[in-house]
């Protein structure tokens, strides 16, 4: 029973630090495909991924509060997303 207690405890610790230690780069919405906008954006799948796209395709996002207009991107998803959106490419 301890040794099971322990191995469960490792295994806890090792997925605890790896996804620490996974993190999104910034991507910019206006360029990026779907794809792209739904690995780098935590709790956004491909289908939120598509509409952010297609928002950003037909009006130049140019800030984070932009993207309150697509369905289903409220304040909370912003707030929690808002840290990891580029609107335009590092010069």
């Amino acid at each position: 029973m301890v040794i099971r207690s322990s191995v469960l405890v490792v295994l806890f610790s090792a997925l605890s630090i790896l996804s620490f230690s996974v993190s999104a780069s910034p991507v910019n919405v206006n360029k990026a495909s779907v794809e792209e906008i739904s690995s780098a954006l935590s709790g956004i799948g491909p289908a939120k991924a598509m509409a952010i796209s297609e928002h950003c395709k037909k009006m130049t996002c140019s800030k984070p509060e932009d993207l309150l207009a697509v369905k289903g991107i409220g304040e909370k998803t912003l707030a929690k997303i808002s840290a990891d959106l580029r609107f335009k490419d590092k010069k």
